[in-house]
């Protein structure tokens, strides 16, 4: 059944939360906040962007939605290994039984890839290291050769031809394939732990029971039955270039609510939205309802203008009474928030219900 084509739930803007100050370590820009909700308290990790876009991770703290209360001067996490040399970034972050899980992105210079760290307190992280497969261009060719007809699957290979191209011939032979925007479900389901994932330009699921289980052999038979692990292609007007997982699913009656972004291919470069999806609660790789356009779209001046422009990019929420908030990098340098009514948007999605994406 197709998805109606009718929608009327879009955001309510606030607009910018917070800006990049006159600090050495946040002096480009701040964007794409991992939050923690606490009651009336709302905890951000943000990526924090010194000149030579090296990034950390800042901290702030909100009463309420947008009530800025408190702000640490330094990064609370940093670049400590040679695989994220030149920053980690866009963090988001879930709570599972007494433990926060950070997710972010390591980046060399090179190669973005998907890593875990952990904290009992939010104040001390652990790294766990890299938790995306690590293979170089050659090995992932020939383990996703046998899929190459699927049109979602050449893409992936075909993204990262186009990224290596026209480096030299030994960079690329130690170029791995990019992996980012990995999300963890907030619980356990059938006692495993549950991510999203982007391999480009599509959304795709994967399980594990703990961090040791993802080993180069785990990955080899994932990427070799790559199709199997599908959530979501892109398919509308304002996904012709790729998605990605945004903010961490919100469990609800319904289902699993998950704000995620989408890139616009236009003629003078890409515009990201945030949009929204439905997963099942037990089985979150079925879609239930998909809405066929953004609920965020950059219009404002300060979405539209900064590091990189026409950028909407939703990286965590909180609720406030009956009002889902939206908190998202604005242009790549600022972060901005925008709220909608959970239960709208819950019934919208369900209106446009329809058979799994894939």
């Amino acid at each position: 059944m197709e998805l109606a084509t009718v929608q009327s739930t879009t955001a309510t803007k606030h607009g910018v939360i917070l800006e990049k100050t006159e600090r050495a370590f946040e002096e480009l820009g701040v964007l794409n906040p991992a939050i923690y909700q606490d009651g009336n308290s709302v905890h951000m990790f943000y990526r924090a962007a010194k000149k030579g876009n090296f990034s950390t991770i800042g901290y702030c703290r909100f009463e309420g939605p947008t009530t800025l209360v408190e702000r640490l001067a330094e990064p609370i996490f940093s670049p400590e290994y040679i695989y994220e040399i030149h920053g980690v970034e866009d963090p988001r972050i879930t709570k599972i039984d007494d433990t926060f899980y950070m997710t972010y992105v390591t980046y060399d210079g090179l190669n973005a890839s998907g890593a875990l760290a952990t904290s009992k307190d939010l104040k001390k992280f652990k790294k766990k290291g890299i938790i995306t497969p690590k293979f170089i261009l050659h090995d992932f060719t020939n383990l996703i050769r046998k899929h190459l007809q699927n049109s979602s699957i050449a893409k992936i290979l075909a993204f990262n031809v186009e990224r290596n191209y026209p480096l030299a011939q030994m960079t690329i032979e130690h170029s791995l394939v990019w992996d980012k925007n990995v999300v963890l479900f907030p619980k356990k389901i059938n006692g495993k732990f549950v991510a999203l994932h982007r391999l480009f330009p599509s959304i795709q699921i994967f399980t594990f029971e703990k961090k040791s289980d993802l080993t180069v052999d785990f990955w080899k038979e994932y990427l070799e039955n790559l199709p199997n692990y599908l959530v979501m292609e892109p398919r509308y007007k304002h996904e012709t270039s790729h998605i990605g997982p945004g903010a961490p699913p919100i469990e609800t009656k319904d289902g699993w609510l998950m704000i995620y972004h989408a890139a616009e291919k236009r003629d003078k470069g890409l515009v990201y939205h945030a949009c929204a999806v439905l997963l099942d609660l037990e089985n979150p790789q079925k879609v239930i309802g998909r809405l066929t356009k953004p609920i965020i779209t950059p219009e404002e001046y300060y979405e539209r203008n900064g590091y990189v422009n026409y950028v909407v990019f939703p990286t965590g929420t909180a609720i406030f009474d009956d009002l889902l908030y939206i908190y998202y990098g604005a242009a790549d340098d600022k972060i901005a928030v925008a709220s909608l009514n959970l239960n709208d948007l819950l019934t919208e999605l369900k209106q446009n219900s329809h058979e799994n994406d894939i």
